[in-house]
């Protein structure tokens, strides 16, 4: 798990250093008529991911303690963070209640603002998936009684990297301020 956790860095490594590079050469970084980001939502979603992981800790305690039903409930739990993440990107990307940023002018291909955006935040949002199957995947698992405090333990070292994997693409994408052209 190490070993794929620090090739998987090094991908996000590179998508980062991509948008550090695009942005610092960019005259115009977001163009009129592209919308900003909804920072208070996104911190919100931040702040699930941020429960999840310790949620994720909790599974694995009880796991250790042979606790099969509280790690059932910490695993379900964790899920249930990793689909209201998704839903959230979701709802930021397309639009649940209200339009979202491609129906308000953020479009991929439009401008490196825009593609840098949808890549890093999709890429991430991947991995989210995948984080999200691997906890249901262990989650039936464990119902099953097949499930080791070592397996829960080496999934949360996955669901730990997606956190803090996005607590940086937080801060670099959502939090420094875009501008826009005069």
């Amino acid at each position: 798990m190490w070993i794929f956790l620090l090739s998987d860095w090094l991908s996000f490594a590179g998508l980062l250093l991509a948008y550090g590079i695009l942005r610092a050469e960019s005259p115009v970084w977001r163009h009129p008529g592209e919308p900003g980001l909804n920072i208070p939502f996104t911190a919100l979603l931040t702040l699930v991911l941020a429960v999840s992981s310790v949620t994720i800790i909790r599974a694995y305690d009880a796991s250790s303690a042979g606790d099969r039903q509280a790690t059932s409930r910490w695993l379900a739990v964790t899920a249930l963070g990793g689909l209201l993440f998704l839903i959230g990107q979701y709802a930021e990307w397309v639009g649940i209640l209200h339009p979202g940023l491609l129906k308000e002018g953020l479009v991929f291909g439009q401008s490196a603002y825009a593609s840098t955006f949808y890549v890093i935040t999709g890429f991430h949002g991947l991995h989210v998936v995948a984080g999200t199957l691997y906890l249901l995947v262990t989650l039936a698992r464990n119902l099953r009684r097949a499930v080791s405090a070592n397996e829960v333990e080496l999934l949360g070292l996955f669901w730990h990297f997606v956190d803090f994997v996005w607590n940086i693409v937080f801060v670099l994408v959502y939090l420094i301020p875009t501008g826009s052209s005069p």
